[in-house]
């Protein structure tokens, strides 16, 4: 599922993005893919560049679980990919995040 760009489709009066939360929250929806996008946070943080072979490695998991979890999470807008030869490298989306957050807190506030 692709967010769309004109979100004002999927949010009421008071600012909720509906079609965020429930895209993001899906793609965090999964303990693999939790701990995947935590792990690229963190390398992100630390300024290392993390490909699929970096979470082969790291998590033990088959190349192609690998792909299918980071396919979600991209299409989500969580992390960005950056090709360059033939690796492709993961980067989190903080904007993409923030806007979660704040969504998700208009969401709850009654």
């Amino acid at each position: 599922m692709r967010i769309r760009k004109d979100r004002s489709a999927y949010e009421d009066q008071s600012g909720i993005d509906y079609e965020l939360i429930a895209t993001v929250s899906d793609a965090l929806a999964h303990p693999v893919r939790l701990r995947l996008f935590r792990y690229i946070m963190q390398m992100n943080r630390e300024m290392k560049s993390v490909c699929t072979k970096d979470l082969v490695a790291e998590f033990n998991y088959a190349q192609a679980t690998i792909s299918q979890h980071m396919k979600k999470l991209v299409r989500s807008g969580l992390v960005e990919t950056k090709k360059e030869e033939k690796f492709a490298y993961y980067y989190v989306n903080l904007g993409v995040l923030a806007h979660y957050i704040e969504a998700a807190r208009r969401f709850s506030v009654l």
